[in-house]
């Protein structure tokens, strides 16, 4: 094998070179003559977004506690580098080594949102490796997908060996111990697909066969050998406080997008959101020990010279031990002038205490996600957030010395009304004029309220999976519409409105909820020159729609349309726990606007409870999960 050196000429040509030179602080090097297997690690964005993934960090300890395992890493190269790159013919390298990725055992690429799929492709082409699985021997490493995304693999399943489906630290060392065998026995490829298609969560894509029916719909999806098992289920780990959390996390020479220690506090959700894939795929709630906690956070600051940790959950409010940990955190704060991040917080007493502690209020901003501005558009998404408790915090707020305040809302939620629109900008005129509520002597000026809206993407597993999704010009019609509601408002000259693209929102949700027939469509547009598909400056919507119309993309189809109830998704051979059932009622329940309480209040038979681990044990007997009446109406086959 051969080693990448770049020289000066070439770095000093680029706008970031410690993009590409590794010796990072923590960086894990080891003698490869003494590994049997290489595994690189790759996030398909640029190296400030990849070394700020908690995800890679844990792995990347993980594997490389295995003294048989080295485990390096490799970013998508800036269009800069790229171009350089392809000029003088220098294939893809690990950042640990400045060996060739195509020289190493597997290339684990973590799929983290839909607008990466072009820079997956640019990976490939760069190190050496064919685009389609199918072409692929063991000249080219055995290339495995994980992350969010692989909750619908199928748009780019055919450029992946292997997916791994669910939570990392459970059964890698079982496949890798697959891989060794099926080496040592001169196994061909396909026979070690076979076996690694045997490991729990590990999914195979060559080994299914997809029929289609004449309205386009899925008419089966089968399993063409008898290896491969009929649902794949998700890994989850049981116990977060006994399992791989990295003590010496990477440290980057430049700064990254989260440039500080991150402490994951818990895993999952109990809040049940229906527009949320993230508190569907990650139940159940599984928090860490408050012990180890305060262990790591301090080893993690020792071994990297951070002054700055920040506290990683779905829902910091439900971690029950939080103000222990903030207290503790604090305190050790005044000895280390330590800075305390507390994203996901619901802003109550404590929350503002502790800000109020830890925050410099003349600065900072707080942040509210009520994603709905009406009282019943709330109760459609299962938010569980009152007007009243939302006027609350921001009078809390405002009295507790802050003057600037971020509000999150989506437009084109299913049931979605001009009325709940036009809400959203009486729900910031309201917050606004609780700030002129405060005495003048201690007001600071006016108020700075942002209102910033996204565009609603139903994602597979969740409530909304069924739902249709708007179009662009229907989102720039409401944008607009909201714009002079805003206008309007008695405060508007406090309120400031923001909004994110259409057009790139309409072909995340495309590749949401597509299937292997667009693979193609996006190799093609690679072809023809996309890339960092997420990054406004970089996004091409012209070649895009190009590529749809020249492949017969029916938009109608993968995004507007209203799924039946029993339709077969390109998802449905994934099981994560939450039943088809449980999604199908919420899914009524968001149409009649019931809400359904969080599972600390009430358990609603989600069917979380199999894991037989957190909140569904610690919490409650785990019978009455099973006591909760299910939908008696026949639920689709997923595979026929």
């Amino acid at each position: 094998m051969r080693k990448l050196a770049l020289g000066d000429d070439i770095l000093m040509q680029v706008e970031k070179p410690a993009r590409y030179i590794g010796n990072e602080i923590n960086m894990v090097k080891k003698d490869l003559s003494e590994v049997d297997i290489r595994f690189c690690m790759c996030f398909p964005d640029v190296y400030e977004i990849g070394m700020s993934h908690l995800g890679i960090q844990i792995l990347y300890d993980m594997f490389n506690c295995w003294d048989d395992v080295y485990c390096e890493r490799v970013y998508s190269p800036w269009p800069d580098m790229d171009k350089i790159m392809r000029e003088k013919e220098i294939p893809l390298f690990a950042l640990e080594s400045q060996q060739p990725v195509r020289d190493f055992d597997f290339l684990g690429i973590t799929i983290q949102y839909e607008m990466c799929y072009t820079n997956i492709l640019q990976i490939l082409d760069l190190s050496g490796i064919p685009l389609y699985a199918a072409e692929r021997t063991w000249d080219s490493p055995i290339v495995i997908g994980g992350g969010p995304c692989t909750y619908n693999p199928e748009p780019v399943a055919p450029f992946f060996d292997l997916f791994y489906i669910g939570e990392g630290e459970t059964a890698y060392r079982e496949l890798l111990d697959a891989y060794r065998t099926a080496r040592e026995n001169g196994e061909d490829r396909l026979t070690f697909l076979k076996r690694a298609a045997q490991v729990p969560g590990i999914y195979v894509p060559e080994l299914y066969d997809v029929s289609y029916k004449t309205n386009g719909t899925i008419a089966s999806m089968k399993p063409n050998c008898e290896e491969a098992p009929s649902q794949v289920q998700k890994q989850v780990v049981d116990d977060l406080s006994d399992t791989y959390y990295p003590s010496k996390p990477l440290v980057p020479y430049i700064r990254a997008t989260q440039d500080r220690v991150v402490l994951e506090i818990q895993r999952g959700c109990i809040r049940g959101c229906r527009f949320c894939q993230a508190g569907m795929i990650y139940r159940p709630i599984r928090p860490r020990s408050l012990a180890f906690l305060k262990e790591r956070a301090l080893e993690m600051l020792d071994n990297t010279g951070y002054e700055e940790i920040t506290l990683s959950s779905l829902s910091s409010s439900d971690y029950k031990e939080l103000p222990e940990l903030v207290y503790y955190l604090m305190e050790q704060g005044e000895q280390r002038k330590l800075n305390l991040a507390l994203p996901s917080l619901r802003i109550d007493a404590f929350s503002l205490d502790v800000m109020s502690k830890v925050q410099d209020v003349r600065k900072s901003s707080l942040t509210f996600a009520p994603e709905a501005g009406s009282q019943r558009m709330r109760d459609v998404i299962n938010k569980g957030l009152t007007e009243e408790i939302i006027i609350k915090g921001a009078r809390e707020a405002f009295e507790g010395g802050w003057k600037r305040v971020k509000l999150y809302f989506m437009l084109g939620l299913p049931e979605e009304e001009d009325a709940d629109i036009a809400a959203i900008a009486e729900l910031a005129n309201t917050i606004a004029a609780a700030y002129f509520e405060l005495p003048k002597e201690e007001r600071q000026g006016r108020p700075e309220i942002t209102a910033s809206t996204s565009f609603f993407v139903p994602k597979p597993f969740t409530p909304f999976q069924w739902a249709p999704m708007q179009t662009a010009e229907y989102f720039e019609n409401k944008r607009k519409y909201l714009k002079g509601k805003v206008r309007e408002q008695v405060n508007q000259r406090s309120i400031k409105y923001q909004c994110h693209d259409a057009v790139t929102s309409e072909l995340e949700g495309i590749f949401a909820r597509g299937d292997r027939r667009l693979a193609p469509v996006i190799e093609e547009a690679y072809r023809r020159g996309c890339l960092f598909d997420a990054w406004t400056d970089w996004f091409q919507p012209q070649i895009w729609n190009e590529v749809l119309d020249a492949n017969g993309v029916d938009r109608y189809f993968y995004n507007y349309r209203e799924r039946g109830r029993d339709e077969i998704f390109p998802w449905d051979f994934i099981d994560i726990g939450v039943s088809r059932k449980f999604l199908w009622r919420e899914y009524e329940k968001a149409k009649a606007g019931k809400v359904t309480p969080n599972c600390r209040v009430q358990c609603s038979g989600c069917g979380a409870a199999k894991w037989n681990t957190g909140i569904c044990v610690s919490d409650r007997k785990a019978a009455e999960c099973a006591a909760v009446p299910e939908d008696d109406g026949k639920e689709s086959e997923v595979l026929a």
